[in-house]
């Protein structure tokens, strides 16, 4: 009988959680199989603090639980009841009476394993994995993120190739990443939801590897297997908001609980759901255990955290009289603003090489400075290691959309993304968020015919590797899908058939990326400088008229290149570039990439030798290279 058993939960379990400190809190919440007083079952614990009561239904007593009662916990809100004889793979769920007297039968809040949706039973679970990554969790933090290459894959897991699980998809994308040269893959959400067209964004279970593909340690088996193969694993996680489904967080024990009490507050404008309750402790202490959780649990190396903005702001898509000011008389949610700081603070503290990256899309000061580093709007940074450029993301795919001859009224788009490029540390996206929703393949965005639109696609593709900024890019546009993603087939891998006519056309640019990496990686100029101003020297920014863009990156040394775009179908030939004096006996500079080259599926303009500087004076410099651009193109010199 349950009932002769103590709480299997301590006092100072009890403490940390009234405090919002529980820093491992799925060690205390939620269903854990043990050995207590001498017998094995499953404790099952809940925080519920306005419920009238709490049961324990599942499939072991025919999904009534009227014999299971929890004990209450005092003041904590804690309930808990160690059920003897239950153990892994009991479907289970707690029926909370709620302060009016009914009863809603809800979904483990802190489940680590859930059914595969559409139904919705909390599972229990622990973890029999043996890790194998020691090397990688060892060496992974050696160099700071922001002065290491890092290059990511975004994926979306069901859809990469339909229908394989976690331990399939461990065969196949480790080396497929590897062999494009991609240093991480990043994951869209691969927490628990009900919905599979939310694409993950919409999470109900926020302690649960979505079951769809297998097991919390099947995915666990994927994350090793691509640490063993040199690859990092980035996950999206989404602490802005919960949908509203009422087996889940929504009114949990009958009243606002995740949620904010404030109806205005918690209603998310643009996608109706719930915003968190940033200011509650408990809530709080939820979410931030929550990132550590998969740090620690699934050897995660990175957290991107979807829609900062929306928290940040009280007034984000709301009207005037929708939002009430902060104390202060401002629109920023300061609730959110002290979570996010605890957030990053707690997950650098506690798992060493892991990296927190802001989906942020305003000009929020501060957003990769330390916390302690107050800023001049009072607030002290959010502490998040990197954050996705959307502004250079916006504006250079609006210039390259453009058509040759129109370009050049759009030059500063392109350079525009210098005037700011140290206020913080970024990674240049082309995520998923691109290519979908009528917005058109990032190939299919360009102007001209097919031959055009792949020599735009692979000029912007050089441009971007060597523009300052850690690189992003969407599965399906490493080889120039012509379709929109969709979730429901996934990418257009029949592109890569050799039976297929225009297959090489594909191949090639998928050829261009993994030798952007291979350079990229090899390339210290490229990446070891990214966030200081020492790194970029602008040789020609305003050729606005011959749509070129000529700049050179620097290592910490001191090394350079050169790296020179022709936004425009048309060689130029004789093309004078300034350059700076030569590193000791390294006199010529030699072509390392060029998006041109007839591999890729280009036209082969280029310099097969290397080129001696003229003492021709251009660009400020003393001497000069006299260059033969390609069309729609991108080429990359070193000294040699």
């Amino acid at each position: 009988m349950a009932y002769r058993f103590l709480p299997a939960l301590g006092d100072l379990d009890l403490h940390l959680i009234g405090e919002g400190r529980h820093e491992e809190l799925w060690t205390a919440l939620g269903a854990q199989p043990m050995e207590h007083q001498g017998v094995a079952g499953t404790r099952f614990t809940v925080w519920a603090p306005d419920a009238r009561g709490v049961r324990v239904a599942g499939d072991f007593n025919y999904w009534d639980g009227t014999g299971f009662p929890m004990r209450s916990l005092g003041s904590s809100g804690v309930w808990e009841l160690f059920l003897p004889g239950i153990g892994e793979g009991a479907l289970y769920k707690f029926d909370v009476c709620r302060p009016d007297g009914s009863h809603t039968l809800r979904a483990d809040p802190m489940a680590r394993y859930a059914e595969v949706p559409p139904a919705n039973a909390s599972i229990v679970t622990a973890s029999h994995h043996e890790w194998r990554d020691q090397e990688w969790m060892a060496h992974r933090g050696d160099v700071p993120v922001h002065e290491a290459p890092l290059s990511v894959y975004e994926v979306h897991l069901p859809s990469w190739r339909p229908g394989l699980t976690y331990r399939q998809l461990a065969d196949q994308l480790p080396s497929y990443v590897r062999d494009l040269g991609f240093t991480h893959v990043e994951l869209m959400p691969v927490s628990e939801h009900p919905f599979g067209g939310s694409w993950g964004y919409q999470v109900t279970g926020f302690y649960a590897p979505t079951s769809r593909m297998g097991t919390p340690d099947d995915f666990r088996f994927l994350v090793d297997s691509l640490h063993r193969a040199g690859i990092g694993v980035i996950v999206d996680w989404v602490p802005a908001h919960f949908p509203r489904d009422d087996w889940a967080l929504a009114e949990f024990d009958g009243r606002p609980l995740y949620e904010h009490s404030d109806p205005s507050r918690a209603a998310h404008p643009d996608w109706g759901t719930l915003e968190f309750d940033f200011g509650r402790t408990e809530v709080r202490n939820f979410l931030v255990a929550n990132a550590t959780y998969w740090c620690e649990e699934f050897h995660i190396d990175g957290l991107r955290v979807d829609a900062v903005a929306s928290m940040l702001y009280l007034d984000y898509s709301r009207e005037e009289g929708e939002w009430s000011p902060n104390e202060h008389g401002g629109r920023e949610n300061l609730d959110a603003v002290a979570f996010l700081q605890e957030m990053n603070a707690t997950v650098y503290r506690r798992n060493p090489g892991v990296v927190t990256i802001a989906e942020e899309s305003t000009a929020w000061d501060g957003v990769t400075r330390a916390t302690h580093h107050v800023g001049p709007g009072g607030f002290g940074g959010l502490g998040f290691g990197l954050k996705w450029n959307m502004g250079w993301m916006h504006d250079s795919l609006e210039y390259v959309s453009k058509e040759p001859v129109h370009r050049k009224y759009h030059h500063n788009e392109m350079t525009f993304s210098m005037v700011y490029a140290y206020s913080e540390n970024y990674v240049l996206p082309i995520s998923h968020d691109e290519v979908v929703h009528g917005k058109r393949s990032l190939v299919s965005k360009m102007p001209g015919d097919w031959w055009q639109q792949r020599a735009n696609h692979r000029a912007y593709l050089g441009f971007m590797w060597a523009h300052p900024g850690k690189q992003l890019l969407f599965m399906g546009q490493e080889f120039a899908q012509g379709a929109e993603w969709s979730e429901g087939h996934g990418p257009d891998w029949w592109l890569l058939d050799p039976s297929y006519a225009a297959e090489s056309d594909h191949r090639g640019v998928r050829t261009l990326v993994a030798e952007l990496n291979a350079v990229y990686a090899e390339t210290p100029a490229l990446w070891q400088r990214d966030t200081v101003p020492e790194g970029f020297d602008w040789v020609d920014g305003g050729a606005a008229e011959d749509n070129v863009f000529a700049f050179l990156r620097y290592d910490a040394h001191g090394s350079p290149l050169l790296a020179v775009s022709n936004f425009s179908p048309v060689v130029r030939h004789d093309y004078r570039v300034g350059v700076p004096k030569p590193l000791g006996d390294r006199v010529a500079w030699a072509e390392v990439l060029n998006t041109d080259a007839e591999r890729y599926g280009g036209s082969g303009v280029g310099h097969p030798d290397p080129l001696k500087p003229q003492p021709v004076a251009a660009h400020g410099r003393p001497g000069s290279l006299l260059l033969t651009l390609p069309p729609l193109a991108t080429v990359w010199f070193r000294p040699v």
